[in-house]
Formats: structure tokens, C-alpha cells, sequence
């Protein structure tokens, strides 16, 4: 049977599986076949490799392995309450082990005056320990010997309730590392083996499994993590070169525009580091290359005018330019900051979005057919088929996570000659080993510093029992001629979560403050009513905003200056800190003022303390990374990209790195793959199946 069929093969033809037991691990664990069963990788290991004394046991073992002799038992209590408790000795001292389940089947099986060896979690009553459940075998020459570190695996409820626990699983991967011995072949090539150091691919699996130090233990992670981002970026790699071989870019070369609006129109100094990311994105314009560049930068950082400066240079040399964003609302606002720039470089600008009237509709239609028109902004309605430019050279989307890859090429095909550049903007910061995964196709740029004369937000963390001050101190702000936001989690009540939902919230406001006008907005509402509610903040007609989340995503009231957010434990740190950055707009000081009860869980608090501790985005988005995990930022788990087997973003980072140079480096030397040294890569890229994203598994 040839490697790819045996990995294919079912999972219930594994002996000690069956058809009942396959069905089970299909549905909870994922596994289908012998591929996927080898690569269910424990999450931890049970340290077996040293007997303790028991004089050495102390509380805060997570777990002890001893031997020693069972010297008497006894039942205790009645009823629910009745356990079998052994007392065990060694020669430095005793324990008990205690069972209350299957007591009866266990005083049956165990006997005084046998030796045997005993595992389990000691916990301290009094001055005696006790091992409660313990597991326990007779001693043996066999199991005095062979102390290894035994692989604990990521299971469910439902397959402990079946009796498919921990134990069970590392016997069916055994026998099926016995089966596939022969049939693992090596997926690195030699080069990099020798270079890194790495065991082969066999000893990695064997000992990922079953190591018996914990030498071999780091040794296998070390290479599976590596191979594992290795072929993630190698994919993300070929895909950049394909396109910039395939891709012909429009070249602009002309600077005058910028230039004149540099000297005459330029409303502030520009940061040195929007500057470096112009001088980035002049050259890809410049290459004859299409563009294809993320541009990373906190909330207020100046990623508009960036793209402005970019729109100057396709303008210079005679093409059209559009921008994109995810809300009605968000494209309003750019369409207003941009109209008083482009004015004054006599150039058109308009704006595309569902409710603009049918009569404007056509007059843009043609002024972008016969090029007239400049500088396009709008929201999805661009992506429609009637929305034909003459020559589309700069493409612009704004908060990219919002537009699917599907949107975002349905933008390409908007000019027939030659694909248009590409800018992905996004205020939300993302951590780099995280970019160098979801974007490795694109190249990034990132603006890490503030604009002149922004002061940085204050951030405070109050409790519940606080909320007479916090009152008297928004009632100052609003008498000072400020506005307020304040957030919810939720919008109706839920019966787990006892939280102070929107209704009830915007109730407790009107009372707090009876004189004072406030509007209510939440995802619920008609859109129409939510971009009403919107526009009387905006104009200052009212003086508190009471919101769920929609309002985090770029909306811009210069006079709010103040962010309230309510039950912010409930919140990830990236979404606080998008919150947050809806304040600080204009040249007021402000403040965000982050409201718990006063239970907090030890990760609630680590959000809470860093949140008050730095505005640094970027800062925020890796210590986000470590906490949560990659799967919930950015809401990667949908797109597939991070069905990591091993690897972990949050601490893998130097790995990363390394795995993109050697995948660089290989392509460098061998862009097609051809070289004989190669082949095994070009094997396994083949082997794995199409639909898969991630081309280190086994198939």
C-alpha cells in the first residue's frame, strides 16, 4: 500500500477501534483516518520518568509517581458518602489512596502486602497526604524500568463517558506507530535537517508520542513546530512570487501632485513614520509590479492621509483611485475628510453607497466610465457589476477583516488591462507573527507612532461600587462641552450572564442624568435609525452615545472624549482597545474608564492591567495573542489558515521567524522547486490534499 493510501485509510480499520468507536472520534475529535489519529498530539504529559520517596512528596506536585507496599484498607462511611481508602508505604513514609467510585470492583482487585506502583495528585490533610483515584499497577520489573513521560491527549466529555480516555488513545497510536513505522517518510529536506539539527521525521512522531525524557520531548516539538510553519509559509511565499511573475503593475511615476500638495496644502507635518511607509509604497508604484501591501496602524495614526498621498500618485499619472470601507457611515467620513483635501488639488471625488439617490448614481456611473472622475469612496456597492472604472490603478479597503477575499478580488477585476494596486488598511494591530501568517502574502507596512500634539488617552479601571464618581465625573466632562460614550456587552438579557444589559443601562442612565439628551444605538436596530442616532452625536445634538460594539470601527467625533465601558471583563483586549480609540480625536485630553464587578478572574485582570498600562497597540495585540490564543483575533477560525497542529503563534514566534527565512531561502535558490535536493518538498506539497491550507500534514 502505497504512504498517501495507508494514511488515508479509515480509522475504524485500526485494530481496538471498530465502527462505534470511529464514530465517535469522528465527531469529536476530527479524526478520520490513520493521518489524522498520528497527528492528534498530546497537549501534555504525565512525568513518569523518576520515582518519588514518599518523605519527598510535597502539595504542590502536580503529580507523583511512587512504589511501595499496600499495608492494609478499610471501608468508611455509608451511603454517598462511603470510600475505600489503602494506606500505602515506602520506607521514608505512608500515604492513603482513596477511591468513591467503584469501590466494590476496587477492593476486589487490590491486595495487602503486594508492592506496586501508584500515580496519581497529592492533596494534604492535616499532616497526612492523601492520592485520591489513584492509578495503580503491581510492581514489575517492567514498569520499575521503563519510566517514560506518558502523553495526556485533548479529548471530551462524551469520549471520557465512553471509557475513550487518555489511556486508551495512546494505545491505539501505538499500535499504529507499529503499523506506520516503515511508511513515514522524511518531508524535510537534508539541508535543512542538517542546518537545524532536526531528527527525522520518523523519531519526531515516535517521540511526540511516547518520549522517554524529556531531551527527546523538545527535540520532536522543535521539529514538527518547524516543519509545521515551514510549509505554511512556503505556501504563503509561492502564492506572493506566482502573482508578482503573473501580475503586471501599473507604473506611476509621476510625483508632481504630491509634491505640490507637500508644499501648499499639507495640513500638519507628517510622522517619520508615515513618511517610511509612503517611501514603501512609492516603490512597489513605481515597480511595475502590482501592489499587494497591508498597512497596519493604531486608531488615529494617520492611515488616511497615507492612502490620500497614494491616490496622488496613481491621480499624477492618470489613473482612477478607489476606497473602500466596511459601514455607510465609516465611508461617509472618509468621503469628508478627503473632499477637503481633493478640492484643493482639483480633483473629483465622490461617494457610492446604498442610499445614495438614483439620479447621482448614474452621473458617477459615467463620469468613472469616461475618467473624469478621480477618486471614488464608498462601501460594498463599489463591488457591484454596473460600477465600471476607464482605468482603476489604486485600490484602497479599509478594515480588511470586515471584506472577504472574495470582495476584496472582485476589486482586482475592476480594470481589464492590467490589475489594479492594492492597500489593505486595518486599525487593528496585529501581532507580527500572526500577520506573517494570515498576510505572509502580502507585504506590511506599520505607522507605530502618534501624530504630533495627540495626547495619549488616559485609562482608569473602576469597580461597580464606584459609579456615583464616575457619574459626577462624566457630569464635569459634559458641563466642559465634552460627549461620552458608554458600552455594553450585550444587547438582550441572557440568562447565564448577569449583566447590566443595554436597556437596563440606558434606564439607570436617564435617571442618573434626567437633563441631559442621549442616544441609543445597537445591532438590532434598522440601519436607517442607527445612522439617525449616529448623526445627532456626531452633531452634537446629544451628549451620551449608550452602544453595543458597533460603534468600535472608525466612526470620529472629535468633541466625544470620553469611553465608558461597562463589564469590561467581558471584552478580548483587542476589542477594548478598539473601543477605546474611538476617543482621543481631538486635541482634548481623554479618557476611557473601564468598568468591572469585583470578582475577576486572573486572565480578566491581566486584560484590565495591560489595558491601563500602555496605548500601544501592537503591545496589546501580542499580549492578546498569548492570552487567547490565535483563533479568536481576527476571526481566523473561519478562514482555515490556522489549523495549527502543534505550532502556537502566541509563544512560537522565533520559530516562525526561522521557518520563513529557510522558506524563503529555498525559494530563492529554487523558485519552481526543481532541484533533485528539493523533491522532498514538491513530494509533500503534492501528497497533501488540495483543499488543505496547511501542507505539513501527513496525507
Amino acid at each position: 500500500m502505497a504512504t498517501r493510501a495507508f494514511f488515508d485509510t479509515p480509522v475504524e480499520y485500526l485494530k481496538g477501534v471498530g465502527p462505534q468507536r470511529a464514530v465517535l472520534l469522528n465527531k469529536e475529535l476530527k479524526i478520520f483516518t490513520f493521518g489524522d489519529l498520528i497527528q492528534h498530539y498530546p497537549f501534555r504529559y504525565e512525568d513518569r520518568t523518576r520515582f518519588f520517596l514518599i518523605s519527598e512528596i510535597e502539595e504542590e506536585m502536580p503529580y507523583v509517581q511512587i512504589k511501595g507496599r499496600i499495608t492494609g484498607k478499610e471501608l468508611i462511611g455509608a451511603g454517598v458518602k462511603k470510600r475505600l481508602v489503602a494506606h500505602f508505604a515506602d520506607d521514608t513514609g505512608q500515604v492513603e489512596l482513596t477511591w468513591f467510585q467503584g469501590i466494590n470492583w476496587i477492593n476486589e482487585k487490590i491486595k495487602t502486602g503486594v508492592d506496586y506502583v501508584a500515580f496519581g495528585k497529592p492533596a494534604k490533610y492535616g499532616n497526612r497526604f492523601s492520592l485520591a483515584h489513584p492509578e495503580l499497577e503491581p510492581l514489575s520489573a517492567r514498569n520499575e524500568k521503563e519510566s517514560s513521560l506518558h502523553p495526556v491527549y485533548p479529548l471530551t466529555e462524551k469520549l471520557r463517558g465512553k471509557h475513550l480516555d487518555s489511556k486508551v488513545l495512546s494505545k491505539l497510536i501505538h499500535e499504529l506507530l507499529t503499523l506506520a513505522k516503515d511508511r513515514i517518510r522524511e518531508t524535510l529536506p537534508a539541508r535543512l535537517l542538517s542546518q537545524h539539527k532536526f531528527i527525522s521525521k520518523q523519531d519526531a512522531l515516535r517521540n511526540i508520542h511516547f518520549p522517554q525524557h524529556h531531551q527527546a520531548l523538545a527535540q520532536a516539538q522543535a521539529r514538527l513546530k518547524f516543519e509545521e510553519l515551514f510549509y505554511i509559509q512556503l505556501r504563503l511565499l509561492k502564492m506572493k512570487l506566482v502573482r508578482k511573475d503573473k501580475f503586471r503593475g501599473q507604473v506611476f511615476n509621476d510625483a508632481s501632485l504630491v509634491t505640490k500638495f507637500y508644499n501648499d496644502h499639507l495640513p500638519f507635518a507628517l510622522t517619520q513614520a508615515q513618511k517610511k511607509v509612503i517611501k514603501e509604497i512609492y516603490a512597489d508604484l513605481r515597480s511595475g509590479q502590482q501592489m499587494n501591501r497591508l498597512l497596519q496602524g493604531d486608531v488615529g495614526s494617520g492611515k488616511t492621509i497615507v492612502g490620500f498621498i497614494c491616490m496622488l500618485l496613481a491621480a499624477g499619472s492618470g489613473a482612477q483611485n478607489a476606497l473602500m470601507a466596511p459601514t455607510e457611515i465609516l465611508a461617509q467620513q472618509h468621503f469628508n475628510n478627503l473632499r477637503k483635501h481633493a478640492s484643493k488639488m482639483q480633483l473629483t471625488i465622490e461617494l457610492l453607497t446604498g442610499s445614495t439617490k438614483k439620479s447621482d448614481r448614474k452621473r458617477i456611473h459615467e463620469s468613472l466610465r469616461d475618467g473624469s472622475l478621480n477618486i471614488l469612496i464608498g462601501t460594498h456597492a463599489l463591488l457591484e457589476e454596473e460600477v465600471q472604472f476607464r482605468n482603476l490603478g489604486l485600490a484602497i479597503i479599509d478594515e480588511q477583516h470586515r471584506f472577504g477575499v472574495a470582495q476584496r478580488s472582485k476589486l482586482w477585476q475592476k480594470n481589464n488591462e492590467a490589475y489594479p494596486h492594492v492597500l489593505v488598511m486595518t486599525a487593528t494591530p496585529i501581532p507580527r507573527t500572526l500577520a506573517m501568517t494570515l498576510y505572509g502574502d502580502l507585504d506590511v507596512s506599520v505607522i507605530d507612532e502618534l501624530p504630533a500634539g495627540r495626547k495619549p488617552i488616559k485609562t482608569v479601571h473602576q469597580y461597580d461600587s464606584h459609579r456615583l464618581q464616575v457619574n459626577q465625573f462624566l457630569r464635569n466632562q459634559i458641563a466642559a462641552g465634552r460627549q461620552v460614550y458608554v458600552v455594553y456587552p450585550l444587547i438582550d438579557e441572557s440568562e447565564k450572564l448577569d449583566l447590566k444589559h443595554l436597556m437596563d443601562g440606558y434606564e439607570s442612565i436617564s435617571r442618573a442624568f434626567p437633563d441631559i439628551a442621549i442616544s441609543i444605538v445597537h445591532g438590532k436596530m434598522k440601519p436607517e435609525a442607527k445612522d439617525y442616532e449616529m448623526a445627532r452625536f456626531i452633531k452634537d445634538e446629544t451628549k451620551i452615545m449608550v452602544a453595543t460594539t458597533v460603534i468600535e470601527v472608525g466612526v470620529d467625533v472629535p468633541n466625544a472624549s470620553v469611553m465608558v465601558i461597562e463589564n469590561a471583563e467581558r471584552f478580548g483586549l483587542s476589542q477594548l482597545h478598539q473601543l477605546r480609540g474611538r476617543v482621543g480625536r481631538g486635541a482634548e485630553q481623554s479618557y476611557c474608564i473601564l468598568i468591572t464587578n469585583f470578582k475577576l478572574g486572573k486572565e480578566s485582570r491581566a486584560r484590565i492591567e495591560t489595558m491601563v498600562k500602555t496605548n500601544n497597540g501592537f503591545e496589546i495585540a501580542e499580549t492578546d495573542l498569548q492570552l487567547r490564543g490565535p483563533g479568536d483575533l481576527m476571526g481566523t477560525q473561519q478562514s482555515g489558515v490556522l489549523d495549527l497542529l502543534i505550532a502556537d503563534l502566541g509563544k512560537d514566534g522565533p520559530v516562525l521567524q526561522q521557518a520563513r527565512q529557510s522558506a524563503i531561502d529555498v525559494l530563492d535558490d529554487d523558485p519552481d522547486l526543481q532541484k533533485p535536493e528539493n523533491s522532498v518538498i514538491r513530494t509533500q506539497i503534492e501528497s497533501s490534499r488540495n483543499s488543505t491550507v496547511n501542507w505539513s500534514r501527513i496525507s
